[in-house]
């Protein structure tokens, strides 16, 4: 697998053919999704209506579940939404947000990997853990577990559900049934700001729909995002904060383009393994 070149390719044809990616997701973050979304060449739509998020997945290449604030109608419209998208056979990436944090998150993201064949998990490590039933150091939504953690994890999980899995952090690791991916992309200050694991799923989700092979779509969508930090971070004057980083993060994105993916992962970033 030359996996550079995929990952660089998946980029042209997302601004080629512009997909329209649906969201059921995190009302903290919403406007970055739709904002990311755009920023890469996709476009989006937030609907969450049990009575209309058939209909309108059905127009759509991909859809993304994003388990923040999460409530017993958007639960069941994305029980729903999700059980359209694989009729059309279109991705699902699901964001098991605090996952681990309540019972009734718990049981919402087992609901829905019960009920939905997903093509994605994208998560911290606390929330990886908690769904393959290890105990996650979680405060709130935010992971405290410390960045150290083996492929084991992430594979197990992959394994049991039967999709690409990924643990974004200090290293990123993705996991299918036969390659394992760390990627070493990404600056500090990316968890200075609210909403950036979200993001980083609605990219996942606008990379997997225009590539056959959502262990691609999932490393594009995660380097991206972590190459576009590290060039925000560059572009900062000395004084500049994480304001001017954020409105900085969203240039990089949207100007994005296949040399820079393919120059900055450089084969040392990036192991693959079967």
């Amino acid at each position: 697998m030359d996996i550079l070149y995929e990952v660089a390719d998946s980029l042209r044809l997302l601004r080629e053919k512009r997909p329209l990616i649906h969201h059921i997701t995190n009302y903290v973050t919403i406007n970055d999704c739709a904002n990311v979304t755009l920023g890469i060449g996709a476009s989006p739509v937030m609907a969450e209506d049990v009575d209309e998020v058939e209909e309108m997945v059905s127009f759509a290449s991909g859809l993304v579940l994003n388990m923040g604030m999460p409530n017993p109608r958007k639960l069941e419209a994305m029980i729903v939404a999700g059980k359209q998208a694989a009729h059309m056979g279109i991705p699902i990436v699901f964001d098991p947000v605090g996952v681990g944090a309540t019972r009734l998150r718990i049981d919402a993201a087992n609901r829905i990997l019960d009920e939905l064949q997903v093509s994605v998990i994208r998560g911290n490590l606390a929330e990886i853990k908690a769904l393959t039933g290890l105990r996650g150091d979680i405060k709130g939504v935010d992971s405290m577990e410390q960045e150290e953690y083996s492929w084991d994890i992430v594979q197990r999980l992959s394994a049991r559900v039967g999709c690409v899995v990924a643990v974004t952090g200090k290293t990123d690791v993705v996991a299918s049934s036969s390659h394992v991916c760390s990627i070493h992309n990404g600056h500090a200050m990316l968890a200075g700001i609210t909403g950036t694991g979200c993001m980083t799923t609605s990219l996942i989700a606008c990379f997997c729909s225009v590539t056959k092979d959502s262990f691609v779509g999932t490393v594009a969508g995660i380097a991206t995002m972590g190459i576009a930090g590290e060039l925000a971070q560059r572009s900062l004057k000395d004084h500049e904060g994480l304001g001017t980083f954020r409105v900085r993060l969203f240039d990089a994105i949207a100007t994005m383009n296949p040399e820079t993916l393919i120059q900055m992962i450089r084969s040392d970033y990036l192991t693959i393994r079967s």
